[in-house]
C-alpha cells in the first residue's frame, strides 16, 4: 500500500506511476553514467509539463495548488520509477520559494545543494551541487525536504519489496520456488514490515505538514528521520540478498535503488540526531496526536452520541457498563440489539465522545472473540442465551484451542469429541489458556471426523466450564505467576445445543469475524514501556546513545499507532484494511518487548539485587514483569515466525 488512502490519492499514485515507468528512467541512468554534467533534461521537461514537481506551489505562482500529502503521493510514485532530473529538490524549493522552478536547495550549513550541481555522487539519478557555504534554509527547510525525501524514501523501498517478491515466486532452486522456502519468506515479510513502518512515518509527516501545528509538524519529521532512511536501505539490501547473485550484478536495478536509498538517507540528516530530539520532545509532553476529518459527516451524529456520552459519564462506575450495553456503546460495531451495526463513522464518533466524557469501555477479553461468532453463526437460543450476560459481565470466557502439540498449528489438534445421546462426549488436553481458571464458559476447537482432511473435521463447541470432567491446572510462567492454565477434558458432555455452527465447521467459524469489524482510533500515548522509558529519560542522566534508544523506542511505538490510523482511514473512505493491518501485530511486539528491555537495561545493574519481581510493584521490579511478561507477545496468538509465513503467503502471494 503507498502514501495514498482515499481515492483521489490512490488514482493519482496510480497514474504518476504509469507515466513515470513510460519514461525510459533508468535507460537515461544508465546513459548517463560517469558523465557529471548530465541533468536528464529530457525527462525534466516531462516533469515540468506535467507540473509534478510544482503541485504543492499556490495556484497563484503557478503551481497544482495542492497539499503537501499530494506532492509527497507523487513523489513516492515517481522515486519508484527511478525518476532522475532534480525532481526532489525542485519539490522541495517550490515549497520554501513559493514558485515552481528547477531549484537546488541546501537543507543543512555546510551541505550539498540537492539537485543544484554536477557533483555526480553514489546515486547516479541525480546530481547535487557542493556546499555552498552557511545558506542553509533554516528549521523550515528541513522539515519540508525531510518530509518530501521521505516519501521518495517510501518509493524506493517499495520498488525494492515488489521486485523481490515477484523473483521469489518465479526463481527455483532444489526443484522448489525459493518464495516457499521459510528463510526467503521471512526475508520478504521482514521487508513488507519495514515498508509499512516506511510509508506510515512518510504519510505522516506530509499529512501533518498540511496541518500547520509546527511543535506536531516537528515530532512527526523526526519520527520519519529516524524510520524512513534506515528502513528504505535495509529494504534495498534484502532485495538484493533474495535476488542472490543476479542482485548483484550492475546489469539489475536493485543497486541503483540501494544507491539512491544511501543517498537519501546521507541528505536527510543523521537519524540519532532525530531519535534524541524525539526524546527530548517526549520528557516535555509531546505525543503524536492523529485529529481525524471527519468531513461532516459526523455532524448529524454528534449531538446525540455526545449527549448520551455525558448521560453514561454522570452514571455511579457501577453503574456505566449496563447503560453502555443499553446503549449499544460498549460494542457498536456489533449488528443490533447487542451493538448498533455502526459504519466507521459512527464508531469514531462514539469513541471520541466517550474519550472526551471520559468514560472507558471494559474490556471483553475471550468474550470479543467468542460472542462475534456465536453472533456470526450461532443459534437465536445461542445468542438470547449468551451475548447480553456477556456484554454486562456476567459471564466470563476462556478459549480451548491449542493443545501441547498443535500451537501456531491449530488444525492438527487431537481432542476428540464423539457422538453421545443428546450431544457430544469430549477428551483432551488443552494448554495455554488464560482465564481457565474463573471462566464460566470456553469456546472449545474438537475433532469430530477422522475421516476427511483435518481443516474439515474439526467442530466448534461451546463448554460449561462447570462440567463434570474438567480439570483446571494452573501454569506458573517465567515472571512467577500463574496466567495460563492446562486444562483437561475427560469425557466432558456438550449439549447439542452448545454446537456452533454445523458439526465439521469449526475450522472456518473459528477464522470468521463479524464483517462489520472495530474500528477505533489510536491513543495519544505510546505503549506502556515506551512512556516508562520517557520517564526514565526524564529523571536518569543517560548517556547519548541511551537517549537515542529511548528516541527510536518512541519513534516504533508511534509508528505503531500511525498503522491503526491508517486503517482507521481506509474504513471511513470504504476499503477494507491493507497491508498495515496485518502487519501491525509483527511491528507492535515488536516495540513492547524492545522498549520493555530498554527500560530495564536504562536501569543498569540495579537489576541484580532488586529483590522479586513483581507486576504490582512499581520502579525496576515492575519493569523486570514486564519485560518477562512480553516474551508471550511473539507466541501468542500465533508464533511471529507464523505470522510471518502467514503475511508472506496472503499478502505478498508467495508459493506455500
Amino acid at each position: 500500500m503507498s502514501i495514498a488512502i482515499d481515492d483521489d490519492r490512490v488514482e493519482l499514485a496510480a497514474s504518476l506511476r504509469k507515466w513515470a515507468g513510460s519514461l525510459g528512467a533508468v535507460d537515461a541512468v544508465r546513459a548517463a553514467e560517469g558523465d557529471p554534467s548530465a541533468r536528464f533534461d529530457g525527462i525534466w521537461s516531462a516533469i515540468e509539463e506535467m507540473g509534478v514537481h510544482a503541485i504543492a506551489v499556490p495556484e497563484v505562482a503557478g503551481g497544482g495548488g495542492g497539499s503537501l500529502l499530494d506532492q509527497a503521493v507523487a513523489l513516492e510514485a515517481c522515486a519508484h520509477a527511478l525518476l532522475p532530473g532534480g525532481l526532489l529538490g525542485a519539490a522541495v524549493g517550490g515549497v520554501l520559494s513559493g514558485e515552481p522552478g528547477r531549484h537546488g536547495v541546501q537543507v543543512y550549513d555546510g551541505g550539498p545543494v540537492w539537485d543544484g550541481g554536477d557533483v555526480l555522487g553514489i546515486d547516479l539519478s541525480a546530481r547535487h551541487g557542493a556546499s555552498a557555504g552557511s545558506t542553509t534554509l533554516g528549521d523550515g527547510a528541513r522539515r519540508v525536504a525531510v518530509t518530501f525525501a521521505s516519501a521518495e524514501a517510501s518509493g524506493v523501498a517499495r520498488w525494492c519489496l515488489e521486485t523481490a517478491v515477484e523473483h521469489a515466486k518465479v526463481r527455483e532452486q532444489f526443484g522448489r520456488r525459493i518464495g516457499s522456502f521459510q528463510a526467503v519468506k521471512h526475508l520478504c515479510a521482514e521487508m513488507l514490515e519495514t515498508c509499512e513502518a516506511v510509508t506510515a512515518a512518510a504519510w505522516d509527516a506530509a499529512a501533518t505538514g498540511d496541518v500547520g501545528d509546527e511543535a506536531q509538524w516537528d515530532f512527526a519529521v523526526d519520527v520519519a528521520l529516524a524510520t524512513c532512511f534506515d528502513g528504505a536501505v535495509e529494504v534495498a539490501k534484502t532485495c538484493i540478498q533474495v535476488l542472490g547473485g543476479i542482485g548483484f550484478t550492475y546489469e539489475h536495478d536493485a543497486h541503483l535503488y540501494l544507491r539512491r536509498a544511501l543517498s537519501l538517507r546521507a541528505l536527510a540528516g543523521p537519524s540519532d540526531a532525530a531519535a534524541e530530539r524525539l526524546t527530548a520532545a517526549a520528557v516535555s509532553g509531546v505525543r503524536r496526536v492523529v485529529d481525524v476529518d471527519l468531513e461532516g459527516r459526523d455532524a448529524p451524529l454528534r449531538p446525540e452520541v455526545r449527549d448520551r456520552a455525558r448521560a453514561i459519564a454522570a452514571l455511579a462506575a457501577g453503574e456505566r457498563r449496563a447503560a453502555l450495553v443499553e446503549a449499544g456503546y460498549l460494542t457498536p460495531h456489533w449488528p443490533a440489539p447487542y451493538g448498533l451495526g455502526a459504519d466507521a463513522v459512527l464508531q469514531v464518533v462514539i469513541d471520541q465522545e466517550l474519550a472526551a466524557a471520559g468514560v472507558e469501555r471494559p474490556d471483553l477479553v475471550i468474550a470479543g472473540w467468542a460472542v462475534p461468532t456465536v453472533l456470526a453463526h450461532g443459534s437465536d437460543e445461542q445468542r438470547e442465551r449468551f451475548a447480553r450476560p456477556s456484554l454486562l459481565g456476567e459471564l466470563v470466557w476462556c478459549q480451548l484451542f491449542s493443545e501441547p502439540g498443535s500451537g501456531s498449528d491449530l488444525a492438527s489438534l487431537r481432542t476428540r469429541a464423539v457422538r453421545v445421546d443428546g450431544g457430544w462426549s469430549i477428551t483432551g488436553q488443552k494448554v495455554w489458556t488464560s482465564m481457565a481458571e474463573r471462566a464460566d464458559w470456553a469456546i472449545c476447537l474438537a475433532r469430530t471426523d477422522t475421516d476427511v482432511p483435518q481443516h474439515k473435521g474439526i467442530t466448534y463447541f461451546l463448554v460449561d466450564m462447570r462440567s463434570a470432567g474438567i480439570e483446571v491446572r494452573p501454569l506458573r510462567e517465567i515472571t512467577g505467576e500463574a496466567l495460563f492454565n492446562e486444562v483437561f477434558l475427560d469425557d466432558v458432555f456438550v449439549p447439542d445445543d452448545c454446537v456452533v455452527g454445523e458439526p465439521g465447521d469449526g475450522w472456518r467459524l473459528a477464522r470468521t469475524t463479524l464483517a462489520n469489524e472495530r474500528v477505533a482510533m489510536a491513543s495519544a500515548r505510546l505503549s506502556r514501556s515506551a512512556e516508562r522509558a520517557v520517564e526514565l529519560a526524564g529523571s536518569l542522566d543517560l548517556a547519548p546513545a541511551e537517549r537515542v534508544e529511548v528516541g527510536c523506542a518512541v519513534a516504533l511505538a508511534t509508528v505503531c499507532g500511525l498503522l491503526g490510523v491508517r486503517t482507521t482511514l481506509r474504513a471511513l473512505v470504504g476499503q477494507g484494511p491493507g497491508a498495515e493491518s496485518s502487519v501491525a501485530k509483527l511491528l507492535g511486539v515488536r516495540s513492547r518487548q524492545d522498549a520493555s528491555e530498554l527500560v530495564v537495561r536504562l536501569q543498569g545493574d540495579a537489576l541484580a539485587t532488586m529483590g522479586a519481581v513483581d507486576k504490582r510493584a512499581g520502579g525496576l521490579a515492575g519493569d523486570v514483569w514486564e519485560q518477562l511478561n512480553t516474551r508471550c507477545l511473539s507466541i501468542a496468538g500465533g508464533t511471529t515466525q507464523i505470522l510471518r509465513n502467514v503475511a508472506g503467503e496472503r499478502i505478498l502471494g508467495l508459493p506455500r
